[in-house]
């Protein structure tokens, strides 16, 4: 594979490997330095088609009340891959009484992270 191809790939990786550590230690702000303006994050919640939040504003919010309500929210990466400016994550998110496995689609855009599709296998 050409070697510039390959840096994207995994830039995109990396961007996403950077985020997971900023969620696990609930820095909404250092999530969000990794996301773009424009950004689109579509949560897993409610069943069955979630909820989509759309701008770095509301995204922070969602983010923000999100830790507030989990205190104890940690993901876990299964596995993680890179196609061009996606990539495409395997997880377990746990929480204090349980947890729930997923897979979340990102897509890179200049070095940031501008959408996040979260899809889970079970209802919490």
């Amino acid at each position: 594979m050409n070697p510039i191809r390959m840096a994207k790939i995994e830039g995109a990786i990396r961007i996403v490997l950077e985020f997971n550590e900023a969620f696990n230690r609930h820095d909404v702000a250092g999530m969000m330095r990794l996301m773009t303006e424009d950004c689109v994050f579509e949560n897993t919640h409610p069943a069955p088609d979630g909820t989509t939040y759309s701008g770095k504003q509301a995204v922070t919010k969602f983010w923000e009340d999100f830790f507030r309500a989990s205190p104890h929210a940690h993901i876990e990466i299964e596995d993680i891959f890179g196609l061009g400016k996606r990539c495409i994550m395997r997880w377990r998110y746990e929480w204090v009484d349980g947890h729930v496995r997923g897979v979340d689609i990102f897509q890179e855009r200049d070095g940031l992270i501008c959408q996040k599709l979260s899809y889970v296998k079970g209802i919490a």
